[in-house]
């Protein structure tokens, strides 16, 4: 039988336990020790005119420009962007630091107080693997909206697909299913890293994408390691609609007569850019009559190219000048014979006109086969992971 010294002993009760919270740091400064004022610069303000409101002197302020040259150029404080001052954390509320956010990443310090010192730092950049899909029910642009996706996603995959996918040809039912990574800054997104890994059914055929570096080079391969690049560019401006093609005889809008039209016609607003289907030569760059401002682009032996009605010329751009694919040439007009703005591009095979929508182009080079295991390997993995992801549309139920 216990001892009633054991019946009535009392049980010790555990110590509390005292969660230690992360310390909060902003540029580096515990927010704690602060008190911490949030701004954005606004219409017409400089270093100046913002720190003197918080009571900062103007001679501080004078040695601080000094101080920033070589450094971060003041003069391109910019409206909007933001601003945090760092001050005693009392009744003086002493300011005591300002920092001037350069760029969602970059930003620059100006210690108020004993020795001034100006400098510049990063924030934390963190990558967080995403995936994402989407079905097309008018264009890729209103699917990334409706699927509340980075629009920079469908840039992206018109670059990566650019040779193979006619992003002006879409129908509905097309989709597309990635796996790629996202860049956070405090926690906030600020844009697109990479993608690793695509699917595009365009048509009903399966397009694959695979991101792989071989010989310091990073290309986009299909599924058999064949380069998804090729020669020439799909088209030579960015998700715009057609709005006439290659014809034999079309009634001309100006003229009034019917004749033929060797090329395609991109409706477009006045200023968009134009680009160089292909790496080549400037062969003529001028006033073509009904053509307007025209440039000509011989990329070989065998092919031209023609872009016409432009508004202006991008720099550099000069009959001899050297042009690589994908670069600016000119900018949508509606110079010469035209009724609107929009591009007349042409592509001349051996000399004769061809349908700048159905020309085959060669692929450029494949998989190395030393690398061919590793690319396998990557492959496999990538492909396995994009089948993961769910088809679904935002219009129709899940399937």
């Amino acid at each position: 039988m216990a001892s009633s010294c054991q019946l009535f002993q009392k049980k010790e009760t555990p110590a509390p336990v005292v969660e230690m919270k992360e310390p909060v740091k902003k540029y580096g400064f515990l927010l704690d020790s602060f008190n911490v004022v949030d701004g954005t610069v606004g219409q017409g303000q400089h270093l100046s005119s913002i720190l003197t409101g918080y009571g900062v002197g103007l001679g501080t302020i004078d040695t601080l420009a000094k101080l920033s040259v070589g450094k971060f150029d003041l003069r391109k404080i910019r409206e909007g962007n933001n601003y945090t001052l760092f001050q005693s954390n009392d009744s003086l509320k002493k300011p005591l630091f300002f920092v001037y956010e350069i760029s969602p990443i970059n930003y620059a310090v100006f210690q108020l107080f004993d020795s001034l010192q100006v400098y510049t730092g990063e924030k934390e950049v963190s990558y967080r693997m995403m995936t994402a899909q989407g079905v097309i029910e008018s264009s890729l642009w209103n699917t990334m909206k409706a699927n509340k996706l980075d629009p920079m996603l469908a840039l992206k995959m018109e670059e990566i697909y650019a040779w193979t996918v006619d992003f002006f040809g879409l129908q509905k039912g097309d989709r597309f299913r990635l796996i790629y990574d996202e860049i956070f800054v405090d926690s906030v997104s600020i844009g697109i890293n990479n993608i690793y890994a695509a699917q595009f059914d365009f048509y009903g055929k399966e397009l694959y994408a695979f991101r792989f570096q071989q010989n310091d080079t990073i290309g986009y391969y299909n599924e058999k390691g064949e380069n998804l690049q090729k020669a020439f560019l799909k088209a030579p401006l960015k998700f715009y609609r057609i709005s006439s093609g290659f014809s034999s005889g079309r009634m001309h809008p100006v003229l009034r007569i019917v004749r033929p039209h060797h090329g395609v016609d991109y409706a477009a607003p006045k200023g968009t850019p134009v680009m160089s289907i292909g790496q080549g030569i400037v062969v003529s760059k001028g006033w073509a009559g009904g053509g307007g401002n025209t440039i000509k682009i011989k990329h070989n032996s065998v092919y031209t190219t023609s872009y016409m009605h432009l508004s202006g010329y991008a720099d550099g751009i000069f009959q001899g000048a050297r042009v690589q694919q994908g670069q600016v040439i000119g900018y949508v007009g509606s110079t010469g014979l035209s009724t609107g703005p929009h591009l007349d591009f042409r592509v001349y095979k051996g000399g004769s006109a061809v349908n700048p929508l159905t020309i085959e182009s060669p692929p450029a080079k494949p998989v190395d086969p030393k690398y061919m295991p590793e690319y396998t390997v990557l492959k496999d993995s990538l492909l396995k992971d994009l089948q993961k992801i769910v088809w679904r549309n935002y219009n129709l139920p899940e399937e």
